[in-house]
């Protein structure tokens, strides 16, 4: 019997928005001055995020509003279960943090879902990053390194598939066994020449896994 596993990422791919983009909008809107330092490399992506978190000054309580306010793809709940229930394991890989991821995913009733992701803690009004440099996914530029993970993932597994969104995602997606790709990942993917079937929606991925035979109709 196969072993496989489904890894995804988070922001902008299972949410329909960053997390970051919803603390600039509500608590730091300095931050937009400094999102095109970041994309043009001046600034590590910890180092960014690192800065946005740590200017939200609010309440542990109203950040958990806030971190359930963001909106996620209505069809993932349900393909999660879908891959659960075909024997896939399902996991989350993410450059962000898992102090909003985890709280998202059980707020939606899922199971048995593995967080891979940097660690955050709340701290004097903020979330701060608590990276281990000695762990064995660390990344310097982007906490974790996900291509490591993917690569680790798959000396456990006979197949995994990949779900991502932006450049980051681009590492990983060299080591998966298929990607599926949306917003700016595709364009990055096809000047790599790395191959990935493009997706809108989690159903896309669903047709397309049972196209394949590896879910039931």
């Amino acid at each position: 019997m196969t072993k496989w596993a489904f890894v995804s990422d988070f922001d902008g791919t299972i949410s329909k928005r960053d997390f970051y983009w919803l603390v600039i909008d509500a608590y730091f809107p300095e931050g937009r001055d400094l999102y095109p330092k970041w994309k043009s490399g001046e600034w590590k992506d910890v180092d960014f995020l690192a800065k946005v978190f740590g200017s939200i000054h609010q309440s542990e309580e109203q950040i958990a509003k806030d971190i359930l306010s963001i909106p996620i793809d209505e069809d993932v709940p349900e393909f999660v279960r879908s891959v659960q229930a075909a024997g896939g394991d399902f996991f989350i890989l993410s450059a962000g943090t898992d102090y909003y991821i985890k709280p998202i995913v059980e707020s939606r009733g899922l199971e048995n879902v593995t967080v891979l992701s940097n660690k955050g803690v709340y701290r004097e009004q903020n979330i701060h990053l608590d990276i281990d440099p000695e762990h064995w996914s660390y990344s310097e530029r982007y906490g974790i390194d996900k291509a490591i993970v993917i690569q680790r993932l798959k000396e456990e597994y006979d197949v995994v598939y990949f779900a991502g969104d932006s450049e980051p995602d681009s590492h990983p997606a060299v080591f998966a066994d298929r990607t599926y790709a949306k917003e700016a990942l595709p364009a990055i993917l096809d000047e790599k020449g790395v191959p990935y079937v493009h997706f809108e929606r989690f159903n896309d991925i669903k047709a397309d896994l049972i196209k394949e035979g590896r879910l039931p109709e």
